[in-house]
């Protein structure tokens, strides 16, 4: 081997510098990831609550909309759409009704466009609303309200509009209540 010529070995392999700046980046990232967790699990915690409030609210909303026109009043021995044991208001006494709407039970505000909402800063109304505890949310209860128009024509009702509101009753922080609306005539 002539004595002028030397042989370089590169070696193969990562500084540890570029380890360094690889490792910050990847820490960036998994804190950033791991702050989108606690983000994620509340977003979960909200929408179970709507879920469960919005089949609530349509199961008081079907049970308004099956009794008879003429009724005034409903029961329900489980006391899953009315308290056990108590009486449910359905509005006015058809006598009352004269041909303008007639509105019973809860307070109701407009919203946008108009449609009707429960006022739930408004106090409750005796016969129309109660608290309803889901055997499958040991987290709370719902308030369930409505309020009930009555459509008549010289004393004779001809139709009921039902509005439906129900939020989660405790809990932190506010609660928007999902709304329902809906008529039937005969």
């Amino acid at each position: 081997m002539p004595h002028g010529k030397r042989i370089h070995h590169h070696s193969a392999g990562f500084t540890l510098m570029e380890v360094l700046v690889a490792t910050v980046v990847l820490l960036i990232g998994i804190v950033a990831v791991a702050q989108l967790v606690p983000v994620s699990v509340g977003l979960d915690a909200n929408n179970r609550r709507d879920t469960t409030a919005l089949v609530i609210a349509q199961r008081e909303m079907d049970a308004l909309m099956s009794q008879p026109i003429g009724s005034t009043t409903f029961t329900d021995p489980q006391g899953v759409t009315c308290p056990a044991a108590a009486i449910c208001n359905l509005g006015v006494v058809v006598g009352a009704v004269a041909n303008a709407p007639v509105l019973a039970g809860s307070t109701i505000i407009p919203n946008i466009g108009g449609r009707p909402y429960i006022n739930y800063n408004a106090a409750t109304v005796a016969g129309y609303n109660f608290l309803y505890a889901d055997p499958n949310d040991p987290s709370g209860s719902y308030d369930i309200r409505w309020a009930v128009i009555t459509y008549g024509n010289a004393g004779v009702a001809y139709g009921k509009r039902f509005i439906v509101g129900v939020r989660k009753a405790e809990g932190n922080g506010f609660f928007v209540p999902i709304s329902l609306d809906s008529m039937v005539e005969k």
